[in-house]
């Protein structure tokens, strides 16, 4: 008899396979692997909703500092309108700010916009800024809800993440600063 029939005969008596998986172990394997893809996909998933909203309140706060800026470079009071899309030149009693920004949800994003500002957020010439309130945020797929507070009479505008109760007016008592 050769070597290799012996060893494998040797082998076969020990309880030593020589090569190659059983079904079961693969099945088992394949389980496992399938367990750990959708778990990474449900955190990817996570992880790019908050991201589109820390976006998104990035560019709430632009607009606000885009508003100051027109304001300021033209010499003349003007004002800016906040919906779903974003900040808008105002069409209010005030020349809206001649400024272009982008739209707070970024492609693929299902933001959900609350505020209790006024129709038309106003800005004096020098770049104050006349209106305040509270804005929260929120993104489908993430249970963090980011908030802007915009304070009188300086404009000073403060983020923050959302505690208050889900659907309530948004109140600035509720938008907490960032830990560490």
């Amino acid at each position: 008899m050769n070597q290799r029939h012996i060893r494998g005969c040797q082998a076969r008596r020990l309880g030593i396979r020589e090569g190659g998986f059983s079904l079961v172990e693969l099945l088992v394997a394949i389980t496992l692997l399938g367990l750990m893809a959708v778990v990474g996909l449900q955190q990817g998933q996570s992880s790019l909703a908050r991201q589109r909203l820390e976006g998104a309140s990035r560019r709430l706060q632009q607009g606000i500092e885009q508003g100051r800026l027109a304001a300021l470079r033209s010499g003349r009071p003007c004002g800016l309108r906040l919906t779903a899309e974003g900040w808008r030149p105002g069409a209010g009693s005030l020349e809206g700010c001649a400024l272009t920004l982008p739209p707070l949800a970024d492609d693929g994003g299902q933001l959900a916009l609350q505020h209790n500002l006024p129709a038309e957020v106003r800005f004096t010439s020098n770049g104050l800024v006349i209106d305040g309130g509270t804005v929260v945020l929120a993104m489908a797929g993430t249970e963090l809800r980011r908030c802007l507070v915009m304070a009188l009479p300086l404009g000073i505008v403060r983020l923050g993440r959302y505690s208050g109760a889900s659907g309530s007016a948004p109140q600035a008592a509720a938008c907490l600063p960032e830990e560490g």
